[in-house]
């Protein structure tokens, strides 16, 4: 009964941190209709820098090693740079439900990344799902038909794909800079990185920003707590739970993305889409079980796991923060 007690904080801090990142589609996707890509991500990185500022003192660079300009450029460029502004734009060209599903398979795009070019093992199981969630994701894409919510949803899931590749990336060179930096460090340096990015964003906000105060209000939430908020609370319940546990409640962000989609903003999957939808799922959760198996079974931990096992620094996607 202790240790269930105990459990029930962390496990609650995950599924909170699972909503917020859910919740960052259907958010971003509303607060679009009034400020557009550039200017909502300036804002969501002027509360982050805010948010950061009392850590300051715990940013270091004294782990800096000659050359690792090269890595540290690199990340900033694929994350919060090219992310955000390639799932922002893909926001105003599909839905927030087709956008969520898409971002589900990031995991997998880490993983696949690190088979090619770290030569981490990947087994047929995980390949098999890798497979099955991208024909899912094709189908979700191809099956789809504009509308005014997504008037071009196959360009819309293609960008949001290109920012799963930019995560994908991100992490692969995140994973070596952490050996030397912390993550307060990395952080900032991403926040930073992308307030100077989406400057030009802070020039349209003029009149908009007092005519719709909701609108900021959203953009705060954006930045604080789903930026921020969810990533201490993730990493809270990571600290406490089992890191399979933790992991698999990834899988139920765009679970709660396509369903506030639908109570918030009407959206709603055709019969094909839904079914393309759950062979995502299924696919990603095939891949996780196959690489968990591999683990039980003695051999090297796979880059999906560890993607599974920690969060990012700073960024949203994890799987699925449209922030």
């Amino acid at each position: 009964m202790e240790s269930a007690e105990k459990a029930f904080g962390p496990v609650l801090a995950v599924l909170a941190a699972v909503v917020l990142w859910g919740s960052s589609f259907p958010m971003m996707k509303a607060v679009l209709a009034v400020f557009g890509p550039w200017t909502i991500m300036w804002l969501r990185m002027l509360v982050g820098t805010l948010v950061l500022l009392p850590f300051l003192g715990r940013m270091s660079l004294a782990g800096y090693r000659k050359g690792d300009w090269r890595l540290l450029g690199g990340m900033v460029l694929c994350m919060p740079c090219l992310y955000f502004y390639l799932e922002s734009n893909a926001l105003t060209l599909t839905t927030s439900s087709q956008a969520g599903v898409v971002a589900a398979i990031l995991p997998l795009v880490v993983a696949l990344g690190g088979w090619m070019f770290l030569r981490e093992p990947l087994d047929r199981g995980s390949l098999f799902g890798l497979a099955l969630a991208l024909c899912g994701v094709i189908v979700l894409t191809l099956s789809g038909s504009p509308d005014e919510s997504a008037p071009h949803p196959v360009l819309g899931n293609l960008m949001e794909l290109g920012a799963m590749l930019s995560a994908a990336v991100y992490m692969l060179l995140a994973r070596q800079l952490g050996e030397r930096y912390n993550a307060l460090t990395l952080t900032g340096m991403q926040t930073l990185a992308g307030l100077v990015f989406f400057l030009p964003g802070a020039m349209d906000l003029g009149p908009k920003a007092l005519e719709h105060p909701e609108a900021l209000t959203a953009a705060a939430y954006l930045g604080a707590f789903v930026s921020i908020g969810a990533f201490g609370l993730y990493n809270f319940g990571l600290s406490r739970l089992q890191a399979g546990r933790a992991a698999v409640a990834i899988n139920l962000v765009p679970v709660v993305a396509v369903a506030l989609a639908w109570i918030w903003l009407g959206e709603a999957l055709n019969p094909v889409q839904m079914l393309a939808a759950g062979a995502t799922l299924l696919g990603v959760w095939l891949a996780q079980r196959g690489s968990s198996t591999q683990q039980n079974e003695g051999q090297q931990a796979s880059l999906l796991d560890r993607t599974q096992e920690s969060v990012p620094a700073a960024a949203d996607p994890v799987p699925g923060d449209a922030s």
